[in-house]
């Protein structure tokens, strides 16, 4: 018992740590932007893949029910398996803002390395349409996501569960402080 104590204690330190080493006037301005969006009633549309996927879900729920903003998530194995088929999976995130996004949108991408081909395909199109997104990622500081992206969260830690806990307790601290 006292060894699992020891472990999970390490563990919730070890998460306190990486969430107080973020750059929260970053977090303000997502915070901000995503704010914008309830005034202009434009919607968000979030990324992901595996759990970054579940996370993006998560936060399209509970934003569209507690806060009223509009936002999608395309997590669904139908869309994904019918835009990875006609498109490549590479190019399955790029395509679906193509479909989906309208003028005044936001964009999130959600990584935890960083460098999903499929977010900085995604990104790319971003950037060259000037669209305004913003990534979150972990890993490495000059992943190729934060290279093409000018809004970013960055997650100072390589293990994937680590930026994922992160990633979903920033954006639905973000949800609890637009309530």
């Amino acid at each position: 018992m006292i060894k699992i104590k020891k472990y999970f204690l390490n563990y919730f330190n070890l998460n306190n740590k990486i969430l107080k080493e973020i750059d929260f006037d970053k977090v303000n301005k997502l915070l901000k932007e995503i704010e914008k969006l309830k005034n202009n009633k434009k919607k968000i549309l979030i990324f992901g893949n595996g759990a970054g996927a579940s996370i993006a879900s998560h936060f399209a729920n509970d934003i569209n029910k507690n806060v009223k903003i509009r936002c999608l998530s395309f997590d669904s194995s139908v869309h994904l398996t019918c835009y990875a088929n006609d498109y490549g999976y590479e190019n399955w995130v790029k395509e679906t803002i193509k479909s989906h996004y309208q003028k005044g949108d936001f964009i999130i991408l959600i990584s935890a390395s960083g460098n999903s081909l499929n977010m900085v395909r995604a990104s790319s199109y971003c950037k060259k349409k000037r669209y305004n997104y913003f990534s979150i990622t972990g890993f490495k500081i000059n992943n190729k996501l934060i290279r093409n992206s000018k809004n970013y969260l960055w997650i100072n830690s390589s293990s994937y569960n680590q930026v994922e806990i992160a990633q979903l307790f920033l954006l639905l601290g973000i949800i609890d402080k637009l309530k």
